[in-house]
């Protein structure tokens, strides 16, 4: 079996990429094809008001991630914090990536809380590509770096290289 060397991570706001979503959506693993009912559907279900992160609570959430890879011992190769999701890749260590997310969604939401935000933040589970070879492991790091760099604008600080 290959050795993980890294993983990214990818989460998202609530209500903000519903199943059905125009950009496409991934059920099960699978790409899935745009579906507008679908779409309504789910915005009809939301309890809570969809989630727009503003640039405060991107950078509280900025924070809360390093400080919990800190607490993990889990080095941060690249992290970008968007309006409606986060990617992040680190590299593997002793724990689960689904206990890796959990630390890093709730150390966020709590952040957050602590600073006035109410609601619902994130949508449940998340996706994992993991990396096993320095190759993959950069062109990931790439992937989050260039994505920082399109919304450089909206705010430069929150980019963390590799």
């Amino acid at each position: 079996m290959k050795k993980i060397i890294g993983y990214m991570l990818t989460w998202t706001a609530y209500g903000s990429w519903l199943q059905g979503d125009r950009r496409k959506y991934v059920k099960d693993g699978q790409i899935l094809d745009p579906n507008p009912s679908l779409e309504n559907h789910n915005k009809e279900c939301l309890q809570y008001p969809a989630v727009s992160l503003n640039l405060v609570q991107r950078e509280l959430i900025n924070k809360a991630i390093h400080e919990e890879a800190a607490e993990l011992k889990q080095a941060i190769h690249a992290l970008a914090v968007r309006t409606n999701h986060v990617h992040l890749v680190v590299d593997c260590n002793f724990i689960s990536v689904a206990s890796a997310v959990s630390h890093y969604k709730n150390a966020a939401r709590l952040k957050l809380q602590e600073n006035g935000f109410i609601g619902k933040l994130w949508t449940k589970g998340y996706s994992v590509r993991y990396c096993f070879n320095d190759t993959q492991l950069n062109n990931v790091i790439k992937y989050v770096n260039n994505h920082n760099a399109e919304h450089s604008s909206e705010n430069p600080q929150l980019h963390v290289g590799g």
